[in-house]
């Protein structure tokens, strides 16, 4: 019996692996067929072939790669860049905004701003500022722990008269940006220290102009016709000051105190509505201030390259490619990175917040910020950064398919001289058909 027991029992154990092994033949089938049929979207002799562009497909819950093309290359990676900024954020900051340190002496209080971009930024929530301050008699605004230049390197010289192209400073104020209403043919500023002089020698102006170097903003009265614009100006700290008293009526001095090692840090608010709209909307300047949030949390002082190094070193040591990072919007284009190590990133981040609220942060294909007219569908399968500067445009972030599998990806395109309509149409078709198919 024990024989006949042993013979049944191999014959089981035959007929299982013969059944198995055309299981994994059928499944192998099935990946070489979704890859084929892949390849043929993206691969060679295909629309993606006339520039530089990179692609990885990454299961995060299986765990294995299913596609990549020139994931190892180097990429403009444009405003993705912000999701490099966000990951620093998530892992410095304790969800909450530095928005200046502080000590006190009797009815007098120092402060040093820490970066924190809300204060009367029409976007975002107020930070109660104006309440903390209003037991202090007499305000001192100290710029001592500015380590920084108000432009990131490698930003181009002529965006300064921008919105999207704000400076940076410690303790900004409106965003650092003046808006101009047109009332009667003539520009009204939002800001009662700013506004607008009559000038006929530039020709044709229909809108309100900065100076290069200063704060002198000037507008064409005989062709004036701007309905509003708003452009940055230059947040010097007796800019700063003077916006300050205006704000609080009450003294503020301007002063170069070292930021003793006592100094409290006063928190305004939380860092998720700046995620989002950094994220979703891809802002620039609330990129850039979170970045140098960052720092002043790891140093006390403000310092984008030192901040930067800290965080490749001791949090994306583990990255693919070490990517090259130069500033927290991704205006710049000394900034590079590989697909590969963008998905990782997402890996990461996937890791260290719920999956939902990364997707909930994220743009969403057909629904909100910068992806609302693109990747649309019956619910969003699309959950990704975008990032377009002249003849770049990179996508990264997570797709959801049919299957309900969540797959990380960098789809990044360098090089090109189609309208960006254009490379959005074609990325369009490969991301559908992951959707449908994996």
């Amino acid at each position: 019996m024990n024989i006949k027991k042993g013979i049944f029992s191999l014959i089981l154990i035959l007929q299982f692996g013969f059944v198995n092994a055309q299981s994994n033949d059928v499944l192998e089938d099935s990946i070489r067929v979704r890859y084929e049929r892949l390849n043929a979207l993206i691969g060679p002799n295909t629309f993606f072939d006339n520039h530089l562009t990179g692609f990885m497909l990454y299961d995060l819950d299986n765990q294995w790669v299913h596609f990549e093309k020139n994931s190892h290359m180097n990429f403009i990676p444009a405003s993705t860049t912000k999701l490099l900024t966000f990951f620093a954020s998530l892992a410095v900051l304790n969800r909450k905004t530095n928005t200046f340190r502080y000590i006190t002496q009797g009815d007098e209080i120092t402060i040093w701003g820490s970066g924190d971009p809300s204060w009367k930024y029409s976007l975002l929530p107020q930070p109660k500022i104006e309440a903390f301050l209003e037991h202090y008699k007499k305000i001192k605004y100290s710029t001592s722990n500015w380590k920084e230049n108000s432009f990131g390197r490698g930003w181009n010289w002529d965006d300064y008269y921008y919105s999207y192209s704000a400076e940076k400073s410690p303790l900004p104020i409106y965003g650092n940006l003046v808006t101009f209403k047109n009332v009667n043919g003539r520009p009204q500023s939002n800001i009662r220290a700013i506004n607008a002089t009559s000038s006929t020698e530039m020709q044709n102006l229909t809108s309100v102009r900065r100076d290069f170097h200063s704060n002198t903003f000037y507008y064409n009265p005989k062709s004036y016709t701007h309905s509003g614009s708003s452009m940055p100006f230059i947040a010097t700290p007796e800019l700063t000051a003077e916006l300050m008293r205006e704000l609080l009526k009450k003294p503020v001095e301007i002063v170069n105190t070292t930021i003793p090692a006592n100094a409290k840090k006063y928190q305004g608010g939380e860092l998720q509505p700046l995620w989002k709209e950094m994220l979703q909307e891809s802002d620039n300047f609330i990129a850039e201030q979170i970045l140098l949030m960052v720092s002043d949390e790891l140093f006390g002082e403000l310092n984008v390259e030192k901040t930067i190094q800290y965080i490749l070193k001791n949090h994306l040591s583990d990255l693919p490619d070490t990517p090259q990072w130069v500033d927290g919007s991704g205006l710049s284009r000394h900034n590079l990175v590989t697909p590969r190590s963008m998905v990782q990133l997402i890996q990461k981040l996937d890791k260290m917040m719920p999956r939902q609220e990364l997707m909930q942060l994220l743009p969403q294909g057909g629904i909100n910020g910068t992806l609302k007219n693109n990747y649309k569908d019956s619910s969003p399968y699309v959950f990704a950064k975008t990032g377009t500067i002249s003849n770049n445009h990179s996508l990264v972030g997570i797709i959801k398919t049919k299957s309900n599998n969540y797959f990380a990806f960098a789809l990044m395109n360098n090089n090109y001289l189609n309208k960006a309509s254009e490379i959005r149409a074609e990325m369009e078709k490969v991301l559908i058909f992951v959707k449908e198919n994996f």
